[in-house]
């Protein structure tokens, strides 16, 4: 994520590198640095050159502390810049009605109806609502289908009527059905177009009108660039909308745009999403983000969703089989598991401070335990309670089961071994092993 601008910035606070003070000379050549890499991650030449300036402002106003080197406080300042540019504080949905109706725009392509039914699971598993969602794209094929069968996937109903062409009759019946069956929100999927035109904007305006909801946000795909922003101001300046959300944000996107459109609108950027998973939506923290950006990982976000998979009573018996040296396979794999269901595993490795550089070229995905998965699978359930039977004999077994090679499979067991010993020397020195449930 933004890896590019990133490694950019990294390379702009070298120019300060073993600087004893803050000079113009210095600053203007760092600031020089900052511009090209604001403008390489396509932010517009006119916002780049606003920060910039505010930032030498800033730089040359300020007295370096002796415990404060010229190039910390150029992160610091560039780091408040990022957060204002992006919103300062994140925004929460309006949900205190007793039925939010939130109503969902964009163009075709932008990720609106996935992002529909994120929006759906994240309301039904973080904030207990009983969330319907309205199939209100009655012009792209299989549209109504799709958002089917991913509300079957979440276990949410989809309110559709067979043969019914008029977006604004099925929204406004659909609001209807959600207040006669007692949900607290209404998630309402639109058509998109290819581009933006006149019937679309005026046949969503119209929806808007007619079941008058409480947010209306605007689906963007992140990955456009500055069309982003420009498609962000056309459906604004018909829609007035509540806020945004960023979509494609873990593909290899300069991404530089889209997180300008919050200066550019003045409406926040309230979700971001980051894979292709029905969890894969955060809510945006414009600080958490500033610190992505500038190399600094994303702790709290971090422990936040391992703390979603936390258990106390499962960790307290994790830890004693740990001590009594009885940890086996069949633990192993039930923690891969609960770290797969935390979300996207490179974008959970880009949330620690420093990774996001080292994982930049690494192809890590869900796929990443599918071979460590398949030979844990092909061992018998007696192999998996004790790996220390595992012979010659039973590592081939294992391996032709399994379709990795027996070297392969010594590694496992290799990097098995040293994870039970990590693990019981932390237990044994009186440190917390966190496990999720």
């Amino acid at each position: 994520m933004f890896q590019s601008l990133t490694n950019n910035l990294e390379r702009a606070f070298k120019v300060l590198k073993g600087q004893g003070h803050i000079s113009e000379i210095n600053v203007a050549e760092t600031l020089k640095e900052i511009r090209k890499a604001l403008l390489d991650a396509d932010v517009s030449y006119k916002i780049a050159k606003e920060l910039t300036d505010t930032m030498k402002k800033e730089a040359l106003g300020k007295n370096v502390l002796t415990a404060v080197s010229p190039g910390q406080l150029m992160v610091k300042i560039v780091h408040d810049e990022l957060v204002r540019l992006m919103g300062s504080e994140h925004a929460e949905l309006n949900l205190k009605t007793p039925l939010c109706v939130i109503l969902m725009s964009g163009l075709q392509g932008s990720g609106k109806t996935t992002h529909s039914a994120k929006l759906a699971h994240f309301l039904k598993t973080k904030r207990t609502k009983k969330v319907l969602l309205v199939a209100a794209d009655v012009y792209r094929p299989a549209a109504i289908e799709q958002l089917k069968v991913l509300g079957n996937q979440i276990d949410v109903e989809v309110f559709s009527e067979e043969g019914n062409k008029n977006p604004v009759d099925l929204a406004k019946k659909g609001v209807n059905h959600a207040k006669t069956m007692g949900h607290n929100v209404v998630i309402i999927d639109t058509a998109g177009r290819l581009a933006i035109d006149e019937q679309m904007m005026d046949e969503i305006a119209n929806i808007k009108k007619a079941v008058n909801p409480h947010e209306t946000l605007f689906v963007v795909d992140s990955m456009t660039g500055q069309d982003a922003v420009n498609t962000a101001k056309a459906f604004h300046d018909k829609l007035d909308y509540d806020g945004v959300i960023l979509t494609k944000l873990d593909g290899d996107t300069r991404g530089g745009a889209a997180l300008t459109i919050r200066y550019v609108i003045q409406k926040p950027i309230k979700f971001i999403g980051l894979g292709e998973k029905i969890n894969d939506l955060d809510i945006f923290y414009p600080d958490r983000m500033a610190d992505r950006i500038l190399g600094m990982g994303d702790i709290v976000g971090f422990v936040e969703k391992a703390q979603e998979q936390f258990d106390e009573a499962e960790s307290r018996k994790l830890q004693k089989k740990i001590a009594k040296n009885q940890f086996d396979f069949n633990d192993f794999i039930e923690q891969i598991q609960q770290i797969k269901k935390m979300g996207n595993v490179k974008n959970l490795i880009g949330m620690l401070p420093g990774m996001g550089k080292l994982t930049k070229d690494m192809d890590i995905d869900e796929n990443s335990f599918k071979h460590v998965e398949a030979m844990i699978h092909s061992m018998t359930p007696y192999e998996r309670a004790n790996p220390q039977i595992i012979n010659g004999m039973r590592r081939k077994r294992i391996a032709n089961g399994s379709g990795t090679s027996i070297q392969q499979v010594n590694q496992l067991l290799k990097q098995f071994e040293g994870t039970q010993k990590m693990m019981r020397k932390m237990i044994t020195s009186g440190k917390r092993m966190p496990n999720f449930k």
